[in-house]
C-alpha cells in the first residue's frame, strides 16, 4: 500500500519501526571492534592521550565568557581568561587581516613594477618602482607595529595566564629539553599566531621573559582528537607504501619507501617569479639523495603528477605560490604550473604521511565565516594523514622562507632520513634566532607554525 493511502496511526507506527531499526543497527555497528565511539562525541577519557607528550591548551572564545581549557595527563582545569572577549578577538583578528592583505597587495604592485623596470627601464617605469617600492616600505612598517600591538594583546589576554597556570615562567637551562605545549584556538583565535605572543625585547621586572617563544615549544593541533591521531604509533611499512615487488613503482628505492617530494614552481604561469625556489631545490636535493627523493619542477609540478606522487610518499615539500579564498577557504590551496591543488582536493583523499612542509604564500590562514573549522590548507594537509605540518601563515618573503626551511630540513634530516618528530624544536630554534637578529621586524619571524605532535 502506497504512503500516501497509510492512515496516520500507521504513519506512526512505520517511523517508530524504522527508529528502532537504526538503533539496532547503531548498537550492532559499536559492538564491532574500533567502533565503540560510532555516532557519539569522544569521551574525555579517550582523549586524554593526546596531552601526553604535553599540554594541551584549548582557548574558547565566546560572547559570554573566554576561558583556557588546559589538557595534561593528570586531567583538564580551567583558567579564566577575564581580559579575553570575543568583540576584541574579532577586532583584533580584522585589523590583523586588512594589514596583511594591504601588505601583500603593496608587494605585489613592487613586483609587478619591478618586472617592467627588468623589461623596459624608461623613466616613467623607475618613477613607478621608486613609488611602488615607498609603499611596500610602508606597509612593512605598519606591518611590524600591527604585529608588536597583537603579540602584546595576546600575551597579556591569552598566553601568559595559560603559562603562569602550568608554571611555565622560566627559560629551561642550557642543554636541556624544552617543555612542549600545544594551542588549540577556537574562534577568531584560529587565524592568530599565539605562539609568538609576547612582549618582545622586554622582561618582567625579575628577568623573566614575557614571551611564549622563550619559555616553550609551541605546537597547533585543530582538535584533541586531531592530536592523538597523529600520536599514533605507525608501523614503518605502511600499507599505502608500494610493494618491493610492485614493478609499477620501481622507481622506490630503500625498504620501508621513505622518501621526500619536492614540488618547485617558482615561474607559475601568471605569477611573479619566486626567485629562491631553486636554493630550497638545490637544499633538498642535497640532503635527500637520487634513491630518497622524487623532484617535480617547473612544467614538471603538474596537478596530475603532483597527485600521483603524493601517495607514494611519505615526506613532501612545496615551494611555490599558495593562495587562501577568505570566504571560502576551500577554494584555496597551492598554485602549480597547470592550476590550483586546492583544499577540497585534498581534503577529498586520504594519505598516510609524516611530514609536509609549505614554503609558500597563506597555507596557513583559514577563513573568515568558519573559523572554528581551521579550513587551511595546512589543517587539511594534517587532517588527511599528513602528523606533521609546517607552514606560513601568510604571505612570506620567498628568501627568508628559503632561510627557514633550509635550517629545519638541515636540522632534522641524516643520511636522507627526515626525522618528522623533531621538526617542532627545529622551527622553534630558527624563528627565535631570527627573532634575536630582527626583534623589530615581527613580519620576518612570526608567520611560521607547526601542527602535529
Amino acid at each position: 500500500m502506497a504512503e500516501a493511502e497509510v492512515g496516520p496511526a500507521g504513519l506512526v507506527d512505520r517511523r517508530m519501526a524504522l527508529a528502532r531499526e537504526w538503533d539496532d543497527l547503531v548498537e550492532k555497528v559499536r559492538k564491532l571492534e574500533g567502533f565503540d565511539d560510532f555516532l557519539r562525541p569522544p569521551s574525555f577519557a579517550s582523549l586524554m592521550p593526546a596531552a601526553s607528550g604535553g599540554p594541551v591548551v584549548v582557548v574558547n572564545v565566546s560572547q559570554w565568557r573566554c576561558d583556557a581549557l588546559i589538557v595534561t595527563k593528570g586531567g583538564v582545569r580551567i583558567r579564566h581568561l577575564p581580559d579575553l572577549t570575543l568583540g576584541q578577538a574579532t577586532e583584533q583578528t580584522n585589523t590583523y587581516l586588512r594589514t596583511l592583505q594591504d601588505a601583500e597587495l603593496a608587494g605585489h604592485n613592487y613586483q609587478v613594477a619591478k618586472d617592467a623596470v627588468d623589461a623596459d627601464a624608461t623613466p616613467t617605469a623607475i618613477r613607478a618602482l621608486s613609488q611602488a617600492a615607498a609603499a611596500m616600505m610602508k606597509a612593512e612598517r605598519r606591518t611590524d607595529d600591527m604585529l608588536r600591538s597583537l603579540q602584546v594583546w595576546l600575551w597579556d589576554c591569552v598566553a601568559e595566564p595559560v603559562l603562569d597556570e602550568l608554571g611555565l615562567d622560566l627559560v629551561p637551562p642550557s642543554g636541556t629539553p624544552w617543555p612542549r605545549l600545544w594551542w588549540c584556538p577556537t574562534g577568531p583565535l584560529t587565524l592568530l599566531p599565539i605562539h609568538t605572543a609576547g612582549h618582545h625585547g622586554e622582561g618582567a621586572g625579575d628577568g623573566t621573559p614575557c614571551t611564549v617563544l622563550d619559555r616553550v615549544v609551541s605546537s597547533y593541533t585543530p582538535t584533541l582528537r586531531a592530536l592523538l591521531e597523529a600520536r599514533a604509533v605507525r608501523a614503518v611499512a605502511d600499507h599505502r607504501m608500494p610493494r618491493r615487488d610492485d614493478t609499477s613503482h620501481a622507481d622506490f628505492d630503500g625498504e620501508d619507501g621513505d622518501r621526500m617530494l619536492v614540488v618547485a614552481v617558482g615561474d607559475a604561469p601568471g605569477q611573479p617569479w619566486l626567485h629562491n625556489v631553486a636554493a630550497e631545490r638545490d637544499v633538498l636535493t642535497t640532503l635527500f639523495p637520487p634513491g630518497r627523493r622524487t623532484l617535480l619542477e617547473g612544467p614538471d609540478a603538474t596537478l596530475r603528477a603532483v597527485d600521483e606522487q603524493l601517495a607514494r610518499h611519505r615526506w613532501v615539500h612545496f615551494s611555490c605560490h599558495g593562495d587562501q579564498d577568505l570566504a571560502e577557504p576551500s577554494r584555496g590551496g597551492l598554485l602549480l604550473y597547470d592550476g590550483m591543488l586546492n583544499i577540497s582536493d585534498i581534503s577529498a583523499r586520504q594519505f598516510r604521511g609524516d611530514f609536509a612542509g609549505l614554503s609558500a604564500c597563506k597555507t596557513a590562514v583559514g577563513g573568515i565565516n568558519l573559523l572554528d573549522e581551521a579550513i587551511t590548507l595546512a589543517a587539511a594537509l594534517h587532517y588527511t594523514g599528513y602528523r606533521h605540518v609546517v607552514a606560513a601563515l601568510w604571505s612570506v618573503d620567498d628568501a627568508t622562507a628559503a632561510q627557514v626551511f633550509s635550517a629545519v630540513y638541515g636540522d632534522i634530516t641524516e643520511e636522507g632520513r627526515l626525522r618528522p618528530d623533531e621538526a617542532a624544536p627545529a622551527l622553534h630554534r630558527i624563528v627565535r634566532a631570527l627573532r634575536d637578529e630582527a626583534p623589530d621586524e615581527p613580519r620576518i619571524w612570526t608567520p611560521f607554525s607547526h601542527i602535529g605532535p
